[in-house]
């Protein structure tokens, strides 16, 4: 059975690299989120989330406004909120949510229909548009906030509504005759409904979402046929040629071999789909998700862990097709791919899920917010030159510098409920075993049968490799089963002081606990120069380095102009350094040449000149920091 992370509640997060970007959420963003979501920030754009429910309960006169799915927004506020007040009590917070969930609540129809889009503003088309119309995407935000809320404070008012919205899908949707034969455009009502079954115990959630997978490429595509129906009305202009790949229902999910379509959908999916194999031992589902991961993996996915390469409807494309300064790399995409790794870790005890999900969580999740949570990016490119960024090009999407809040939002308040449940990806606890995926400083209180165990973390990740770990209140034998990076070389392991050689099963030392004890984990981390394969064309003849689970860039604001004109020596020492700058980072210098330009002329005859230079490297979840410039991951080599 799969492993289950330990209670947000039962675990404190104090790390010296981590802390700061937690402490942000309760600090910063959720505030922040809730002025910009009761549109009193003149300085962005209106949000209008809360005045949407406001005049779906009667409280206001007015017309919807926003994206169709502008419900979300509160919903993952919401879930930001439950995830926070489970670790940290916050009375004024606690109260303003219980009142946002009051006004839920008031503006839930009889029935248990939820969503303000369409009882505000086209109530006769309820469930007319499962292709474009989001409402059950919006639904299992909703749910999903729901369960986060009981969880971190236990009151089930929100539980209660969202539970009344499950019976009425339920009771709307599946495979007997008078319901509705359909499935999601957008995928994520699966992933509430699994959320809402183990938060209330009620199986028939659980079983909606298999059906919601079951179903979903079967026959006759459903968004096809619905499509041709006279009451359908297109909501986006860019579906008009619709094609099923883009929604995941081009065929069966257990059939469906790569990854295709928008990314943040198929991750979404796919996170549900490894619930579902095995919730229901379903083994068939399970080889469909390590299949699909497979292929992200080894062929889709950027270097810094970012998925979904095309500006153009926010989708994969093709093997290798992996562009640098046009790529989309949707911070969600990269959250959904965390939430995918995870659960495959969970289920598969296997730590290449895990090394991954450490990927997406110290790369591309962490870009998406500015060091002071106050600016976020929504698109997360590998090479940006600001003056190309203009709108009308294949580049319009790309932004030199972090955004205030976006008119669609969704990745702000992602960020926000990731960063607040980071507790729940450091651990896996099954029967009597405890597998650490993540070495994040913390304190935790582990339940067993026989009894609880606490477990003291200190670890100095990202930037060396070691961590000290206490185990405490140990009564009878357990398993503590340590990940090993990907990265870690000259790993040992150390038990109240002794090295010992513990096995290591599928990139997990396994260590049998039967007294407290103290263990000390080290390894080396040095500096890669990595290579993509020689498919992805963009990357020939270039470079990526990479420290550990961090991958670098180079920031103009440290190495000047013109990026793409140096090469760097891979066979040089690097020097590594601690710097004060960025909040606190390991900074890299390496030597490199970089081209001269000697005449105005476009176009001229090649002759080799260059000047030697010492080139910075920082994260690059921390570039844009220091204000707009350019910025590059991959860097020409010297091949001379």
């Amino acid at each position: 059975m799969k492993l289950m992370p330990v209670p947000l509640s039962k675990i404190l997060i104090q790390d010296s690299f981590w802390s700061k970007h937690t402490e942000l959420v309760e600090k910063v963003m959720i505030p922040r989120q809730w002025t910009i979501m009761n549109d009193q920030d003149p300085c962005v754009e209106s949000s209008h989330c809360l005045e949407n429910f406001k005049i779906a309960a009667g409280r206001k006169k007015g017309e919807f406004y926003g994206a169709v799915f502008q419900d979300t927004d509160i919903a993952k506020w919401l879930e930001a909120v439950g995830y926070s007040l489970a670790v940290h009590k916050n009375e004024e917070l606690e109260q303003t949510a219980d009142e946002v969930i009051e006004l839920i609540a008031e503006a839930q129809q009889p029935d248990g229909y939820l969503d303000t889009y369409f009882m505000i503003k086209a109530p006769d088309q309820k469930w007319k548009n499962l292709c474009e119309g989001h409402e059950l995407y919006t639904a299992g935000h909703m749910m999903e906030a729901a369960a986060a809320y009981y969880e971190g404070t236990g009151k089930r008012r929100f539980l209660d509504c969202t539970r009344k919205l499950a019976d009425l899908i339920c009771d709307t949707f599946g495979r007997e005759e008078g319901k509705i034969h359909g499935y999601p455009g957008h995928q994520e009502i699966e992933l509430g409904l699994i959320r809402l079954s183990l938060a209330t115990g009620e199986k028939k959630y659980m079983d909606q979402a298999k059906y919601f997978l079951d179903i979903r490429g079967a026959g006759e595509n459903y968004f096809l046929l619905e499509r041709q129906r006279p009451e359908y009305i297109s909501l986006f202009p860019e579906f008009a040629d619709y094609d099923p790949a883009y929604s995941q229902s081009h065929k069966p999910v257990r059939e469906q071999e790569t990854a295709e379509g928008h990314a943040v959908r198929a991750v979404y999916m796919y996170s549900a789909m490894a619930d579902i194999a095995d919730t229901y031992q379903d083994k068939e589902m399970l080889e469909a998700c390590r299949r699909l991961w497979k292929n992200i993996v080894t062929k889709r996915m950027y270097v810094t862990g970012g998925i979904g390469s095309s500006g153009f409807l926010e989708r994969f494309t093709t093997d290798y097709d992996l562009p640098n300064d046009c790529n989309y790399s949707e911070t969600c995409a990269s959250i959904g791919m965390a939430m995918f790794g995870l659960r495959m870790a969970n289920i598969t005890r296997e730590s290449q899920y895990a090394d991954i999900a450490e990927l997406q969580l110290y790369n591309t999740i962490l870009a998406g917010a500015a060091l002071d949570g106050q600016s976020f990016f929504y698109v997360n490119p590998l090479e940006v030159c600001p003056q190309n960024c203009m709108p009308h090009t294949s580049r319009s999407h790309v932004k030199a510098v972090r955004q205030k809040w976006f008119g669609v939002a969704c990745c702000p308040p992602n960020v926000a409920r990731t960063l607040a449940s980071l507790g729940k990806y450091i651990y896996g606890i099954g029967e009597r075993e405890i597998y650490m995926h993540l070495y994040i400083s913390n304190e935790a209180h582990i339940s067993f049968g026989s009894g609880d165990i606490t477990l003291i973390t200190e670890s100095e990740m990202p930037w060396n490799g070691k961590a000290r770990i206490r185990v405490l209140g140990v009564q009878s034998r357990i398993l503590l089963a340590l990940r090993i990076p990907e990265y870690a070389e000259n790993c040992r392991i150390y038990a109240d002081g002794v090295e010992i050689h513990p096995d290591i099963q599928t990139g997990y030392a396994k260590i049998y606990l039967e007294k407290d004890m103290e263990l000390n984990l080290l390894f080396d981390m040095r500096v890669r120069f990595l290579r993509a394969n020689r498919n992805v064309s963009f990357n020939t003849g270039k470079t990526a380095v990479k420290r550990g689970p961090v991958v670098y860039c180079f920031e103009e604001a440290d190495n000047g102009k013109n990026l793409s004109s140096i090469y760097l020596f891979t066979d040089y020492t690097v020097q590594e350094h601690y710097a004060d700058k960025l909040g606190g980072i390991v900074e890299l210098e390496i030597p490199g040449k970089k081209m001269k330009n000697h005449t105005e002329h476009l176009y001229e005859e090649y002759t080799p000149d260059f000047e030697d230079i010492v080139c910075k490297a920082v994260p690059y979840a921390y570039w844009n920091n220091r204000g707009i410039g350019e910025m590059a991951v991959w860097m020409h080599t010297v091949m001379f």
